[in-house]
């Protein structure tokens, strides 16, 4: 099912690069590794870029217990987040014509807090498998001390919409007779080689997530 459509999340210009299909959605944010959360405090606007992960329906930030940011938005603050991926440069024949190819999500709603400890865990974990498939398994589990540390927030993804460009450079008529090149140059991400930690014991290798990771393009 799509998102629905609110004042909020309809776009007022270029409406065609809007879109509410919920798959489209999800697969945008969970490319993503950044969000950026946007709120009022008392007149005072804010944006703090944050990791997040998506798990199911809900939206996952965290942090410390003594983020500002986390104490003032389980309040039940209304809250914006965005999420943009980058997939290229879009060089046209005139500067003004110069644009990007991109992905973005914008989220509107309010979150809470998640208290229960399994509740929490899950929701660790759905952190650490957004950013890298199996490390998980691998790693040491929080400790009872490190999750009365740690603040995380779940926001229900209710109000929600992509804006989405692609394509060439979109030129006025006249301009195309002008001898020079205009195109796309696509930009993606790609992992560098493993770099061991200094510390790490004799013999032991990169896992294979490593070796082998991306990130999926939806």
């Amino acid at each position: 099912m799509d998102f629905p459509q609110t004042q909020r999340t309809t776009l007022k210009r270029l409406p065609k690069r809007g879109f509410y299909d919920r798959e489209l959605v999800y697969g945008i944010l969970d490319e993503g590794f950044i969000c950026h959360v946007s709120f009022v405090v008392d007149g005072q606007p804010f944006v703090i870029p944050t990791g997040y992960a998506r798990a199911g329906n809900l939206l996952y930030i965290h942090g410390s217990q003594v983020s500002r940011m986390l104490r003032t938005l389980a309040q039940g603050l209304d809250v914006c987040i965005a999420v943009t991926l980058v997939d290229g440069l879009v060089l046209a024949r005139s500067a003004f014509h110069h644009s990007i190819n991109y992905r973005s999500v914008i989220v509107f709603g309010r979150a809470s807090m998640v208290e229960k400890g399994e509740a929490k865990l899950a929701a660790l974990f759905a952190f650490s498998e957004h950013v890298i498939p199996g490390r998980w398994n691998d790693v040491r589990e929080p400790t009872e001390q490190e999750l009365k540390a740690t603040t995380v927030l779940s926001l229900p993804l209710l109000e929600a919409s992509a804006k989405v460009r692609t394509g060439p450079p979109i030129d006025d008529e006249a301009d195309y007779a002008l001898d020079v090149w205009a195109g796309v140059l696509p930009l993606k991400l790609v992992p560098g080689e493993p770099i061991n930690d200094p510390r790490l014991p004799a013999g032991v290798g990169p896992p294979a997530y490593t070796l082998k990771y991306r990130r999926e393009k939806i």
